[in-house]
């Protein structure tokens, strides 16, 4: 049974308080009733001509606005009361008096400017609104006084609504956009001439319904002026066209400080006291920083051990009735211990938030995509070139494939297929599939486990080339390799992002092989452009090697069924106590210790507009006989890059046809009078899929007979 605490006993500050709200609301009431009163004695009527030559035609907003405020003096206390803060009410006194300058500025004569010449006693904003306005035309005129009433609005608002200046406004973009999207649909149609800049050839509400790759003319459902003239280059699509709007949860500040108040006493009462130093609410937990506070020991005053406060966490849970509660102890860089709890109502980060927000727009790199936020609400955003590979891994329904489909859909909004390239592999066959058809993809998506390891081959090999061109002109890196090729006028090289969604099933097949491609890339595709990431949903020390670990740096751990699972993946317990959709810590490779954040979500909607847009572009820059209604020439074909894009699967079948082994296999099998895969394994010291190319060759050639049980 839980232990009841004692009500704490109201403070001095609260007896004033009530006291003040006890004489506001009588005192409120009294005046209002005088206002309505027909027999009022001399000193009661002086006391109205009084409050009527003060407040003028807001006379009776005085007494109601009194009452208000000595009612809810009275009631603040109760759960069910507003909330309202000092600044709040600040911020409606403000108000009042604006009201009472506005009404007076609007019936005073232009050219007034002492008190005298703008009171009208019992009319306007009164004495108290003609003093303030003579003293704003005092100070700035008649016309800077109309500005400063705005400003004294925006101020009063501001603070009553407890939302900053920018909050105020953010009603204003998404209307500018319904508007702007009224204007386009009900706008009379216009020719449009050959030099007047086109737009982007893509609506939100004119995207065609087929979720299929389409032809070019199943996307007739354009702006009619954006079907009249497509532009041969490529074109990024407009952000608020594909993505939505986050919703934002309003924080309860009165609900977490009860709960830090829990924590107090439950810490008091096992015997290791703290005291509360900074609460940081962010989207899924709010981070409750706590000091550890000093005892008594052998008459010496010691402050409480870390590691007494983190054996509590299941007591803590229990007292605030939480699911799980994760301690971070310390929390780097502060002087505290962070204590984090679930939130009742968990916040969904939106991908275009997280695009928009301030964090984003200051990182300056070619790969950089929005991660999620933090506790305290704040957007992180991470940069793939300095990783420079990824290791994603987590339970199933954990999140991992919305934070791949996150860092993908961000990439192809900021990327066209000149400066970005992508090679996706998927053994489960849905998560990654629905990209096909993306002019960003080198070959189809890989669903089949067999060319896995051929895929990385390829990318070794393209690896290989691309440092040969680098020592050709004397380049260190894409970056220098493309700004020297820029200069000269030829082609650069892309950035090559690899993605395979689940690990586990490539070490099952070819475990060997699939290490050694994985380690060589990490070790050496980062000066070529050419980036890795990996997921998988079973952490285990024979899937997640020591050798890949030590290669990836950069790790995210989302929810995982156990501890042990939580180092293999990041080296340090608490995945374990992740909550899940989303919830994860990441490790940064310069970071000392993980952090956790909430990872953005982009829904499949937002996904299959995205995809539908590119494969919309890449159809109309694929035909070759489009004619523009403007000028009727043909479209250009696409700089730097062909139309149409070969299988990657062509140059592995050459290589198979001069495959340098080939003869001294056939000797092989010729001397032991034998043929199968281990022998050429273990004899040639090859992998499981060259060994197999080179028997399927013998027996085609019929060097070799059927395979025997």
């Amino acid at each position: 049974m839980a232990k009841k605490t004692k009500p704490n006993p109201p403070s001095k500050l609260d007896r004033k308080l009530d006291i003040w709200g006890t004489v506001m609301t009588l005192l409120g009431l009294g005046i209002f009733l005088l206002l309505f009163s027909t027999n009022n004695s001399s000193g009661t009527g002086a006391v109205v001509a009084l409050l009527k030559n003060s407040f003028g035609w807001t006379l009776y907003l005085f007494p109601l606005m009194l009452m208000g405020l000595g009612i809810w003096f009275l009631v603040r206390r109760f759960e069910s009361a507003p909330h309202f803060s000092a600044e709040s009410l600040v911020g409606v006194i403000l108000l009042y008096l604006l009201l009472l300058t506005s009404i007076q500025f609007y019936i005073a004569p232009a050219d007034a400017r002492s008190i005298n010449e703008i009171a009208n006693p019992g009319k306007g904003g009164g004495y108290i609104g003609s003093m303030l306005l003579a003293l704003f035309q005092t100070i700035f005129g008649r016309g800077g006084t109309l500005i400063a009433l705005v400003a004294w609005f925006l101020v009063g608002m501001s603070l009553t609504l407890d939302r900053t200046m920018l909050e105020l406004f953010r009603w204003i973009p998404p209307l500018g956009e319904k508007l702007h999207a009224w204007w386009k649909e009900h706008a009379p149609q216009r020719e449009e001439s050959p030099t007047r800049e086109k737009p982007s050839p893509f609506r939100r509400e004119k995207l065609p319904q087929p979720q299929h790759s389409p032809a070019p003319q199943e996307h007739a459902p354009l702006h009619p002026s954006a079907q009249k003239e497509i532009s041969p280059e490529w074109v990024l699509p407009h952000i608020p066209d594909i993505l939505n709007i986050g919703e934002e949860v309003e924080p309860d500040k009165e609900y977490d400080q009860h709960r830090g108040k829990i924590i107090e006493e439950s810490l008091a009462s096992f015997g290791a006291p703290g005291h509360i130093v900074e609460i940081n609410r962010g989207p899924t937990i709010t981070q409750f920083g706590v000091e550890p506070a000093f005892i008594e020991v052998g008459k010496k005053k010691r402050r409480v051990r870390v590691s007494k406060i983190t054996g509590l966490a299941d007591d803590l849970a229990l007292a605030l009735s939480a699911k799980r509660i994760r301690i971070e102890a310390p929390v780097p860089g502060k002087g505290y211990i962070g204590i984090e709890v679930p939130n009742d109502e968990i916040a969904v980060v939106a991908l275009r938030d997280a695009i928009q927000s301030k964090s984003f727009r200051t990182v300056d790199s070619p790969l950089k995509f929005a991660l999620g936020q933090d506790v305290s609400g704040l957007a992180v955003t991470a940069d793939l070139t300095a990783m420079p590979h990824l290791l994603i891994a987590g339970t199933t329904g954990s999140g991992k494939s919305v934070c791949i489909n996150g860092l993908i859909s961000c990439l192809l909004l900021h990327h066209t297929p000149d400066t970005l390239r992508f090679i996706m592999v998927d053994p489960k066959r849905v998560e990654l599939s629905g990209y096909d058809g993306i002019p960003h993809l080198l070959a189809p998506v890989v669903v089949d486990l067999e060319r896995v390891v051929g895929v990385l081959q390829w990318v070794s090999r393209e690896m290989d080339q691309r440092y040969h061109k680098f020592s050709q002109i004397g380049a260190r890196n894409i970056i220098d390799y493309n700004e020297k090729m820029e200069k000269l006028g030829e082609k650069t090289f892309p950035y090559l992002v690899v993605i395979i969604d689940e690990l586990a099933d490539m070490m099952m097949l070819a475990p060997t092989e699939t290490e050694r491609a994985i380690t060589r890339l990490a070790q050496l595709a980062r000066a070529t452009g050419i980036h890795l990431i990996i997921s998988t949903q079973r952490p285990s020390t024979n899937v997640v090697t020591g050798l890949i670990k030590a290669n990836f740096p950069a790790r995210i751990a989302f929810a995982t069924a156990s501890g042990v699972d939580s180092r293999v993946i990041i080296d340090h317990p608490g995945a374990e106590t992740l909550l899940g959709r989303g919830d994860m810590l990441f490790q940064a490779p310069d970071a000392p210790a993980p952090v956790r954040l909430q990872g953005v979500f982009v829904s499949d909607s937002e996904i299959n507009r995205l995809v539908r847009y590119w494969r919309f572009v890449d159809a109309q820059l694929r035909d070759p006989g489009a004619k523009t209604a403007a000028s009727g020439q043909p479209d250009a074909p696409i700089p730097k890059i062909p139309l149409k894009q070969k299988e990657m699967w062509e140059d592995m079948k050459k290589e198979e046809d001069r495959d340098p082994l080939w003869e001294k296999a056939v000797e092989l099998v010729k001397s032991k009078n034998k043929a199968s895969i281990s022998m050429l394994q273990s004899e040639l010291r090859i992998g499981y899929t060259r060994a197999a190319r080179l028997i399927e060759r013998m027996a085609e050639e019929s060097l070799i007979g059927p395979p025997m049980d």
